[in-house]
């Protein structure tokens, strides 16, 4: 008897439907699979063979043929036991074949039975959606992930028997058992008071406003500083003053989390924007993403969200350099002789770094440096990852009075507000298009979205020549100035606004920085 039954695979980030193809036939007893598998996939013929025996079921002395189509695509992870497991069982007609052919089936099988959670379950779901597909089954822990996808009826099972008693039931026995429904939980009241709080940080005014210039248009900022200047400190409450992420923006993030299998259990959404702070002795793979099946990298985790990088030159210089297309087209492609790869890296970087070795240049009676391992440590940075830093501010070292003075500083809340509004300034700019930030706006863009006076246009020409900037960094020095604009409440962008950009683009700071050597 020859069956067909419905699952999905990953591609990337990116997921297709899978039809699972079961065929028995009368002769010597077997169980083959084909289909460009992978040997997780197929050894999911030993996991179902005895998961179904232990679970009661007898699966008689047949050759029993399972086809994956398409069958040009490999087929990696252990997603595909569950739908070969219900493709055998109707093919030997213990369960009835009649409404299950547009019913999803997503799973890994335990030899006892046991239905476990399997990763990518929301961009498979979202694909069969897509399709037309209105019900699914997936293992229990996958079930709210699930659930996000709206018009999808879900069904969270824990064991084969549990499957088997849904699919042997009648249709309006089905149809009394209650779905599933994503519980979403939002930022509470709680969980703000938990965040840190730009409250505790005394000082360094100027670097509080490069921050929330940062975050109010998703811009790349730079941090240098002595140790102790508060740099780790000030980055690790920038999440604190960001936009919330929409629905559209959690779907993406969760999509990404999803496909690494680092959705939590019982997790339906990422609701809170990401924060990622990997160790300097990270890998390239690791960062960018790879791996013989290639996941997420860092980069990607780090999607709508900010990506902190201490100590700066401490990584390596590969390491730092593999960011430079990530950070222009905001996408991480890898490569693979079977195929190719794409993964979203839309993030807010976010680096710190000392100005010398030691830390305390050009503090002379601290700072015992030579002028050579100077300009070694500062040539760890390239000019092209400097040149895609929109902002680039100092934090010097902190006095006692700063330190030990009780005052009442600016809290994280009353900063978010005028980010915030200039957010909503950015969203009724941008709608109808699919720009979120200023800084997606491409060069074309820039004439359209950011037009500048004759005043405007004469200063920044002049920035342009004394400063000698690159064709880059003028663009990102216009859209800086727009969005100090949109927190000073202009429609336009004006003579001042272009002047504090250009304070925060000086160039490239290693060559400021060895001058003074």
């Amino acid at each position: 008897m020859f069956t067909k039954t419905l699952s999905g695979g990953l591609n990337g980030i990116e997921s297709y439907l899978v039809r699972v193809e079961v065929d028995t036939a009368q002769s010597l007893p077997g169980f083959d699979m084909v289909g460009m598998l992978s040997s997780e996939v197929r050894e999911a013929k030993e996991r179902v063979r005895v998961a179904l025996k232990n679970t009661g079921i007898r699966v008689p002395p047949v050759r029993i043929t399972v086809n994956l189509s398409p069958a040009d695509i490999r087929k990696e992870g252990t997603a595909y036991d569950l739908p070969i497991a219900v493709g055998v069982l109707k093919a030997l007609e213990l369960i009835p074949c009649g409404g299950n052919e547009e019913i999803l089936f997503l799973g890994e099988l335990g030899l006892n039975g046991e239905v476990k959670a399997v990763r990518g379950v929301l961009p498979i779901v979202l694909a069969a959606r897509e399709k037309g597909i209105t019900c699914c089954i997936v293992p229990k822990k996958n079930a709210q992930e699930a659930c996000v996808v709206q018009g999808m009826r879900v069904v969270g099972i824990e064991s084969v028997r549990q499957l088997c008693a849904y699919l042997c039931a009648l249709p309006k026995e089905r149809e009394k058992q209650i779905p599933y429904e994503a519980q979403i939980r939002n930022a509470t009241d709680a969980d703000t008071a938990k965040t840190l709080d730009f409250a505790d940080m005394n000082g360094q005014p100027a670097v509080r406003r490069a921050v929330e210039i940062a975050a109010a248009g998703f811009h790349h900022l730079m941090l240098i500083g002595p140790p102790g200047s508060g740099k780790t400190m000030t980055a690790k409450r920038i999440p604190s003053i960001l936009p919330p992420l929409s629905f559209e923006e959690s779907l993406e993030v969760s999509k990404v989390y999803s496909v690494s299998g680092l959705l939590h259990a019982g997790e339906a959404l990422i609701t809170k924007r990401p924060f990622l702070n990997p160790h300097h002795t990270i890998s390239k793979q690791a960062l960018a993403g790879g791996g013989r099946v290639p996941l997420p990298g860092v980069i990607s985790l780090a999607h709508r969200g900010v990506l902190f990088l201490d100590e700066l030159p401490e990584f390596g210089r590969d390491v730092i350099d593999i960011m430079r297309q990530p950070l222009e087209d905001k996408q991480v492609h890898i490569a693979r002789s079977c195929a190719s790869y794409t993964y979203p890296a839309d993030f807010m970087l976010v680096a710190a770094m000392n100005p010398c070795p030691c830390g305390y240049f050009p503090d002379h009676n601290r700072c015992h440096c030579t002028p050579g391992e100077i300009r070694r440590y500062l040539s760890r940075i390239s000019g092209p990852i400097l040149d895609r830093i929109d902002i680039c501010v100092e934090a010097p070292r902190l006095s006692i009075t700063d330190i030990s003075a009780k005052q009442k500083n600016e809290s994280s809340a009353v900063i978010r507000e005028r980010v915030m509004a200039a957010r909503e300034r950015q969203e009724y700019r941008f709608r109808g298009t699919p720009y979120r930030f200023n800084t997606d706006l491409g060069a074309g863009e820039l004439k359209r979205f950011v037009a500048l006076g004759e005043a405007e246009q004469k200063l920044i020409e002049q920035i342009f020549q004394v400063m000698n900037l690159s064709a880059r960094a003028y663009h990102r020095m216009i859209r800086l100035a727009r969005t100090i604009a949109d927190l000073d409440g202009s429609d336009s962008v004006r003579e001042r606004h272009i002047s504090e950009a250009a304070c925060y683009r000086t160039a490239d700071r290693n060559e400021r920085l060895m001058g003074e050597i």
